[in-house]
């Protein structure tokens, strides 16, 4: 259906000659609007890309049967070889709050979804 100002721009182009080009914008502008949303594209982790990023881990993690002082005594869990859905959660859930560690709160915060994924990938290949 066309209204009253879309009728009037169209014979003013065609008087001009651009009807073609108009209608081909107006055509791809509602093919848009009607298009539904893109799903976001699924977010892979690279475990090369991990290695080059884990500085921060290292220090806790990458130590056998480490024990830590902050903010109670307690030994630091392996995550070597976990899969790699377990550690993107718990990054996730330190990130929102859910989980408490203040070390692992402000180290997850300062992670994208890119870094999360590439870090579970680059643990949970690691032996």
């Amino acid at each position: 259906m066309l209204n009253t100002f879309t009728k009037a721009a169209i014979g003013v182009l065609l008087a001009a000659g651009g009807l073609t080009a108009s209608l081909s914008v107006q055509a791809q502008g509602a093919a848009k609007a009607s298009a539904p949303p893109a799903a976001p594209a699924a977010i892979v982790g690279n475990a090369d890309a991990g290695a080059k990023k884990n500085s921060m881990c290292i220090g806790c993690h990458g130590i056998a049967d480490y024990k830590t002082a902050f903010p109670t005594v307690y030994r630091v869990p392996k995550i070597n070889s976990q899969s790699e859905k377990y550690i993107v959660s718990a990054l996730n859930a330190y990130k929102s709050g859910e989980r408490n560690h203040p070390s692992m709160v402000g180290i997850s915060r300062s992670l994208s979804d890119q870094d999360m994924a590439d870090l579970a990938a680059y643990y949970a290949n690691k032996k």
